[in-house]
């Protein structure tokens, strides 16, 4: 598998957010209503099962430290924000280090294809299917709780 190449961060379609990437996802996950305290439950990493603390989350987005999350932290954030590891990380090397991923690897077939069918859409589009993807996201959680 290729490693994924890095470019500096050359700006995005969304309007630019005062928060780091990292620190805006957990912003978004506060905004749609879960809490500070139920992140820090669901806060569990898979591999080794230690956990991180409600108050991590707080600290990213009020005063982020000057350094990344390790590993660990980044899969128990994964577990809490129900997302893939993968963006956490891409995330975290976004807000701490300005580079983004502009190559997709380590991912199957069809998440490449509709990554392109998704390129060839104009950005009102492609906010509107981010919109629906997160939503559906969120619906799943719900009825997992």
């Amino acid at each position: 598998m290729a490693a994924p190449a890095f470019t500096p961060d050359a700006g995005s379609e969304a309007p630019a957010s005062p928060l780091g990437a990292l620190s805006q996802l957990i912003q978004d996950a506060l905004d749609a209503g879960t809490s500070l305290r139920r992140l820090g439950d669901r806060a569990v990493d898979p591999e080794s099962g230690e956990a991180i603390s409600w108050q991590y989350f707080q600290k990213l987005v009020k005063t982020p430290p000057a350094s990344p999350p390790d590993p660990m932290q980044m899969r128990a954030l994964a577990a809490a924000l129900g997302k893939p590891y993968r963006r956490i990380q891409e995330a975290a090397a976004k807000q701490w280090l300005q580079f983004e991923a502009t190559e997709l690897s380590g991912y199957d077939e069809d998440v490449r294809i509709i990554v392109a069918h998704l390129a060839g859409k104009t950005p009102a589009d492609k906010r509107r299917w981010r919109r629906m993807i997160e939503a559906e996201e969120q619906a799943r959680r719900e009825v997992d709780e």
